[in-house]
């Protein structure tokens, strides 16, 4: 080998070794509510491999499933004080932080389809706006996975608004409850894991548990025999957000990789779970369970209770200001008149 060639092999390789040794990684830590043999458990873990593959190995990331770390409700301020680096639960659990949180979290009675709330988030000026509401707590909020409109559960038939008067059903805390109690319902705030022995022992006529597909996967239809399908009342928007300055610390790439990768993860929940909200259907209605489909006419009886709560929820200035953001999208849409 000539001097020339020598000299530039060196040169090269010594090259390579100095990008090798300089190149940035991010190690994250990332706590989820979901348990890894679930749906979103697993699309949950492909997010992770793609964002891993697609950065060459330079994000590193340790994924804690089931709220295996800390309490669901308590991943965000984990995140936040440095416990974690990233929650990969929803902004509906921080309603107690800031109302707020619940325009984030779970709108209710507003987006029919989970691409109509995700073109709020990403063309209505949505990332922006939710932005100012994390920042506010130390946190970024990279994007958000929707997996679509959630069905109840129920003993007793649910053909139309006039079937919730005195329907006593398992709530989740927050908004959900004054907006059902305008409609004549009883909803009691209980635990998400209270809600199999409640059905069982009657204590309740059904339950807000979850989408259809994830509904059978809990065994609640093999106690009550009635749902609505497609759902209409609940759609929530589960989200990636990291601590803010593990965030702003991140090469701009990683950060690139991050918000991209929760782009492709938003369509693939929204189109996993409707084909297994489908097929959930499908197989109910085989089993004898009823669903029930609202008239549009029925649907809106619900929107405008819903959307005569907002006002009464929204009450510090970061929640005025996302309800008024959704308000001028919906409008746009022609989703309100």
């Amino acid at each position: 080998m000539s001097f020339v060639k020598k000299v530039a092999a060196t040169l090269g390789a010594a090259a390579l070794l100095a990008t090798t040794a300089t190149a940035a990684t991010t190690n994250l830590r990332i706590q989820t509510h979901y348990a890894p043999e679930t749906v979103s458990g697993k699309l949950a873990a492909q997010y992770i491999e793609d964002v891993q593959s697609m950065s060459n190995g330079e994000i590193n990331i340790e994924m804690f499933y089931s709220s295996s770390v800390v309490k669901s409700v308590e991943t965000f301020d984990a995140a936040a004080t440095g416990i974690l680096d990233c929650d990969m639960t929803g902004g509906g659990y921080q309603t107690g932080k800031n109302p707020a949180f619940q325009f984030v979290g779970d709108i209710m009675g507003g987006y029919a389809t989970p691409y109509q709330q995700l073109s709020w988030l990403y063309y209505g000026g949505g990332l922006e706006d939710a932005q100012a509401l994390y920042n506010k707590y130390d946190m970024q909020l990279v994007g958000w996975w929707v997996y679509g409109q959630e069905s109840l559960a129920s003993s007793r038939p649910l053909d139309g608004p006039g079937a919730l008067k005195d329907f006593k059903f398992r709530s989740p805390p927050g908004m959900e409850t004054k907006i059902f109690e305008k409609l004549g319902a009883k909803p009691i705030v209980m635990d998400f894991t209270e809600i199999f022995t409640a059905l069982e022992t009657g204590i309740i006529d059904g339950a807000d548990a979850s989408g259809l597909a994830n509904n059978v996967g809990l065994g609640l239809y093999d106690l009550v025999k009635h749902a609505n399908f497609p759902g209409f009342h609940s759609m929530p928007s589960d989200h990636l957000a990291c601590n803010k300055s593990v965030w702003d610390s991140m090469p701009e790439s990683h950060r690139t990789i991050m918000s991209v990768a929760m782009e492709a993860l938003a369509l693939r929940t929204a189109l996993t779970f409707e084909k297994a909200n489908a097929a959930a259907a499908a197989k109910l209605r085989a089993e004898g369970v009823t669903l029930w489909q609202w008239s549009e006419e029925d649907l809106q009886t619900f929107r405008d209770a819903a959307q005569a709560t907002w006002p009464e929820f929204a009450t510090t200035p970061e929640a005025k200001a996302l309800v008024a953001s959704h308000i001028a999208y919906l409008t746009e849409l022609g989703l309100v008149k």
